[in-house]
């Protein structure tokens, strides 16, 4: 996407900003079930979890974090806990408990003692809420679903849980929303958000993470072409606060909470399937989350009509970087004080997919590349967008009596403590050290040998959790969640 293009799509649609402003009547108000009084329901074993040892007691003024929303409390993969690991033992990190999980890519949350994973289980979208630290059971809640991958990926959920309100919110590939009660698993309130904004269906489902921002759960819906693109609803209700946005389909970015020029705001990285004949649109909306006000609304995206945008905004101050890997690659903007977005600069060479690039000392790490095979590690100068290296990590595997070329592909980072790790699509764990210089390797372990490990890492109270999605072709077990030990003294 050219600089004049760009420029171009803004004047139009920036100055209808006010115009694309729409709060939509509520189709459909859910009813709210009233909860009687219930104590919550101890933990229990499940059948489906192998405790292995306890956690190390959480070292003396160690720092420690819930992760009740998608990518950590900051949303970015930056976590602020400390007094962590330097080091995990030569045979890998330490395994606290296992357990054996459906399909799906979701990510779990965390709050406290209590773990929230979403996944499917036969043809019913599972809730389950485990001890954090040992994976005993507390309650489980499932519903019907008949969703289908058309490209043969995954059935399951996609969006991460989010609790808030004492609530758990799940939202499924088919657009159904839950809202359930965090201590019993017991319906409050649920939506068909599909049916009822006649959303289309997205290429792998319905999948971006909602918000909670206030007393609002809001939504990156995508209700093209009469809107709304996103949607706020009432935490304690679900009923329809205000819905903004009528242009861009729904992305799989999620939306994220930024403080710009001493404002609240929600940003949205919209676009999404888009049908023949249609034009190519999305990029980032700008929401005052009080009454749905759309700031501005800046374009980004491939020009190809099977691209999307997966991958959240990172907001750095007043600063936001977006970033998609069909075409037009990464851009930072400068949002003035009158909430305009003001290009600083684009890079074509650093375009992340569905991962989010890492803010550390005024440059970005982050994986350019659509696919495993043109994935490669990247640094650029958040200030310029310069290159300062790029490359893709790889290393020879011993796999039986076979030497076999090993690498990261597509990865998750995550930094915490002033330590860095890296989640590689094929199970491997690296801890590693990165600078505008160069890439450095610390530590590795081969946790699985199991593809389509994209499930974000969940780093929280001290325990790292990760998701295999697909079954181990070493230990020939099934697609489990993993609960790590990366306490440190």
């Amino acid at each position: 996407m050219s600089r004049r293009v760009i420029f171009t799509a803004f004047a139009i649609l920036g100055s209808i900003a006010n115009a694309n402003h729409v709060r939509a009547a509520d189709p459909a108000p859910p009813t709210v079930h009233t909860l009687a009084a219930m104590d919550a329901p101890p933990a229990k074993p499940n059948g489906q979890a192998t405790f292995h040892a306890a956690p190390r007691p959480l070292a003396a003024g160690a720092r420690t974090e819930d992760s009740a929303s998608f990518l950590g409390p900051n949303h970015n993969m930056v976590i602020p806990e400390t007094k962590l690991l330097d080091a995990w033992p030569a045979a890998g990190p330490r395994a606290v408990w296992e357990m054996n999980k459906g399909s799906g890519y979701a990510a779990p949350a965390v709050i406290g003692d209590r773990l929230i994973l979403f996944h499917r289980v036969g043809d019913r979208d599972t809730v389950d809420c485990v001890a954090a630290t040992s994976g005993e059971r507390y309650w489980q809640f499932d519903y019907a679903t008949a969703y289908r991958d058309r490209y043969g990926y995954s059935d399951g959920p996609r969006a991460t849980p989010v609790i808030g309100h004492d609530s758990v919110y799940v939202f499924g590939n088919e657009g159904k929303l839950h809202c359930l009660e965090l201590t019993t698993g017991r319906l409050r309130w649920s939506r068909d958000l599909r049916k009822e904004f006649k959303l289309r269906a997205g290429f792998f489902g319905l999948g971006s993470t909602p918000l909670i921002e206030g007393d609002k759960l809001i939504i990156n819906a995508g209700a093209v072409p009469d809107g709304p693109c996103v949607i706020a609803l009432d935490c304690k209700s679900g009923g329809l606060v205000w819905g903004t946005g009528k242009d861009w389909a729904m992305s799989y970015a999620s939306p994220v909470p930024a403080t710009l020029h001493g404002k609240r705001r929600v940003l949205v990285f919209a676009g999404g399937e888009t049908n023949i004949g249609e034009p190519v649109t999305g990029g980032l909306l700008c929401i005052d989350p009080a009454d749905g006000k759309l700031d501005f609304a800046f374009p980004w995206r491939g020009d190809r009509r099977e691209s999307v945008n997966a991958s959240n905004p990172l907001v750095i101050g007043n600063r936001v970087f977006i970033s998609e890997c069909y075409g037009s690659g990464g851009a930072m903007l400068e949002i003035t004080p009158d909430f305009k977005p003001k290009l600083l600069w684009e890079n074509k060479g650093f375009g992340t997919h569905f991962m989010v690039a890492i803010h550390q000392d005024g440059f970005l790490y982050g994986v350019d590349g659509h696919g495993p095979n043109d994935a490669f590690l990247a640094c650029v100068d958040a200030a310029t967008g310069k290159e300062q290296w790029k490359m893709q990590p790889e290393w020879k595997e011993p796999v039986g009596e076979r030497l076999l070329i090993a690498g990261t592909y597509r990865a998750h980072l995550l930094q915490a403590d002033g330590k860095m790790w890296m989640l590689g699509e094929f199970g491997h764990l690296l801890r590693v050290e990165l600078t505008p210089k160069e890439f450095k390797e610390k530590q590795r372990a081969w946790l699985f040998a199991a593809s389509e490990t994209w499930t974000p890492p969940v780093l929280s109270h001290g325990l790292l959790y990760i998701c295999q999605n697909n079954p181990d072709g070493r230990s020939k077990k099934d697609p489990r969640i993993i609960c790590y030990d990366l306490r440190g003294e």
